[in-house]
């Protein structure tokens, strides 16, 4: 379900805000002197509007709420987060300071990736994580649009509602969508969430005062994910994760997720298909990884 496009509909020209394909879009792409393109589920509209540098100036004060300085920080991190959980993503020409992003200027194109709540989204996996009532220390892993989000989304709501505590730690406010301190989205009824925060810190600081039985964050894969993660693990805590990738060779090229992996961390690395559909699941079976493939044969 889209919920909150209001914002993102005021953007747009009015002939295609009203014409939106809403359940079925998926980003808008606004580029300088460049025709906006839609892009939906399973095609992609070019459009006849062109918007000018202005144009998208205008449209990033306006989900900025005419402040863009309060905005500042994220906008250093290349997107800001709307009622919602949209994301917009930003790019321009990059000022650095001392090593590090200190402003965007010349802002010359947004990416409005729109976000959805799909209830019952994890259904297929439920079974995988929650196993002889015990919860398995998992990671699901795709490439990107492939739906890790929205599936973390519900299996979050799925377990906290069957009697879970779960602290997520939500650093880009993708999953639970927090406005004003009330999260958009349904992720369940014990559910704490922690937002605007590095993953790494906030999965700290949860473990620390919020006692929960998971912990949960979306796209793990720096060293400073891992500390935590371990941190957490070696409390006593059960952990469910994202992470970019196809296949346990891509896994693996990431050094992070390999110490993970090679650590034996994860009771199962389940993969994705597009839209979510599981594509391969391993299980850590007498301290080796075991493909439901090899479990076939």
């Amino acid at each position: 379900m889209v919920q909150n496009m209001q914002t993102i509909l005021r953007v747009l020209p009015r002939d295609i805000a009203n014409n939106l394909d809403i359940e079925n879009i998926e980003e808008i792409r606004l580029r300088t002197n460049r025709n906006m393109i839609l892009k939906y589920m399973n095609r992609e509209e070019v459009s006849e509007y062109i918007p000018t540098q202005r144009d998208i100036l205008a449209i990033l004060q306006i989900f900025c709420d005419n402040s863009i300085y309060s905005y500042q920080s994220q906008i250093c991190n290349g997107y800001i987060t709307l009622m919602g959980g949209h994301r917009v993503g930003i790019t321009g020409n990059v000022a650095m300071k001392d090593g590090k992003i200190n402003n965007i200027n010349y802002i010359s194109s947004l990416n409005i990736r729109i976000a959805k709540e799909i209830i019952g989204a994890s259904d297929e996996i439920i079974n995988e994580v929650i196993e002889n009532n015990q919860i398995n220390n998992t990671l699901i892993m795709s490439p990107p649009g492939c739906g890790k989000t929205t599936i973390l989304r519900d299996l979050i709501r799925n377990i906290s509602n069957r009697g879970y505590t779960i602290s997520l730690i939500d650093e880009r406010g993708e999953i639970a969508a927090m406005y004003k301190g009330i999260p958009q989205n349904d992720v369940g009824l014990r559910t704490d969430i922690i937002d605007n925060v590095t993953k790494s810190l906030g999965m700290s600081i949860a473990v620390r005062t919020m006692a929960p039985q998971i912990i949960a964050t979306d796209e793990i894969g720096t060293n400073e994910d891992i500390e935590a993660i371990n941190y957490g693990i070696c409390s006593g805590v059960k952990g469910i994760f994202t992470a970019h990738g196809s296949d346990i060779e891509e896994l693996k090229l990431n050094n992070s997720l390999k110490k993970l992996y090679e650590e034996k961390v994860f009771n199962k690395i389940i993969f994705l298909e597009k839209k979510g559909i599981m594509k391969k699941i391993y299980t850590l079976d007498n301290n080796m990884y075991i493909s439901d493939d090899e479990k076939l044969a």
